[in-house]
């Protein structure tokens, strides 16, 4: 008989009879689904992870047969992430700077671990970048009805046993959450064609230290914000499109040059970019906020801890140094052509 792997860090459950193999395909099946439900109410892919991995086991531990298996499992992977989010919550507060969800790459090179349970615009906006900040305003179990209710369209009924709440209680819930995303929620570029041709030129103009063509591709008041989590890279800010086309044009392609690359990548809905250092090792992420034909919002991460599931990942710090050891080659070069 076959040894089976549930989950890409899973563990290899055993030697299992048919009735065990063919609950692992039913659950395998449901995992999208399960990791979808996970993230949007963690924000976090390591942890959506984890959970879906404890549903595994909570499900392959237990002998009773549930009536509906997408019930069951959607209850317990709520469960344990409204549980998680709580103690994140903590976490989060003394967190060194700005805090972003980890990176979620939904294009076409994503692999199966993240993909989406069906492909419709409504889970597409629900997974954004600007979505999920959103999501971080309300409480954990707001979050899980929102999601559960308004994402995924569960009933009511379903989602109140899930949270262990009374059904009014449930949609008290639902409607406190509605109200808290309607009066935060951002206007964005509905387009994705648009969207994807902007970035292109972005990316673009950035690789060929374009001031011109990148200081026309941003908003007036484009705002520039990285979460480091203290661990190399600086906060960002909001700046006029003059001078953050300054600062791109200082600091992109010197690191370029040094051997760094940027290679164009969609994440969360949105287009972006991976920054690899000369090694190939992810360093950072980068996401556009796009609107009117502008870049409203450059959102970056350098943190290595939201990275490892991109890939191995490098210091940031390190490929800074490089640049400038490249910036003063680069300068004595000149010097000595001067002479």
């Amino acid at each position: 008989m076959a040894e089976t792997t549930f989950w890409r860090q899973g563990p290899t459950v055993g030697r299992q009879t048919g009735a065990q193999v063919m609950d692992a395909q039913r659950f395998e099946e449901l995992r999208p689904l399960l990791f979808s439900i996970s993230y949007r109410i963690l924000g976090s892919v390591g942890e959506a992870e984890d959970a879906v991995q404890e549903t595994w086991l909570r499900y392959a531990g237990t002998d009773t047969e549930p009536e509906s298996l997408k019930a069951y499992l959607s209850t317990v992977v709520s469960r344990i992430s409204i549980d998680v989010l709580r103690s994140a919550r903590v976490r989060r507060e003394a967190y060194v700077g700005p805090w972003f969800p980890e990176p979620l790459p939904t294009d076409t090179l994503q692999t199966q671990p993240y993909a989406e349970p069906a492909d419709s615009a409504e889970l597409a906006d629900s997974v954004s970048m600007a979505a999920l900040l959103l999501l971080e305003r309300l409480s954990p179990l707001e979050r899980a009805v929102f999601v559960l209710r308004e994402v995924f369209d569960f009933g009511f009924a379903e989602i109140a046993e899930t949270i262990e709440r009374s059904e009014p209680a449930a949609r008290q819930l639902a409607a406190r959450a509605r109200r808290h995303m309607r009066d935060g929620r951002p206007r964005f570029e509905v387009d994705r064609r648009k969207r994807l041709d902007l970035a292109d030129r972005f990316f673009d103009a950035l690789r060929e230290g374009n001031l011109e063509a990148l200081q026309g591709l941003l908003a007036a008041d484009v705002e520039t914000v990285n979460d480091a989590g203290g661990k190399g890279g600086g906060e960002g800010g909001r700046f006029g499109a003059e001078r953050a086309a300054r600062i791109l044009v200082a600091t992109v392609p010197p690191l370029l040059a040094s051997g760094a690359s940027l290679e164009p990548r969609e994440f969360n809905g949105w287009p972006g970019a991976i920054l690899r250092d000369s090694e190939g090792k992810v360093v950072g992420t980068w996401v556009l906020d796009i609107l009117d034909g502008h870049i409203q919002a450059i959102r970056s991460i350098t943190n290595p801890d939201k990275l490892s599931h991109l890939g191995p990942t490098g210091d940031v710090r390190a490929m800074t140094a490089e640049r400038s050891r490249w910036r003063r080659r680069a300068r004595e070069a000149t010097e000595q052509e001067d002479d």
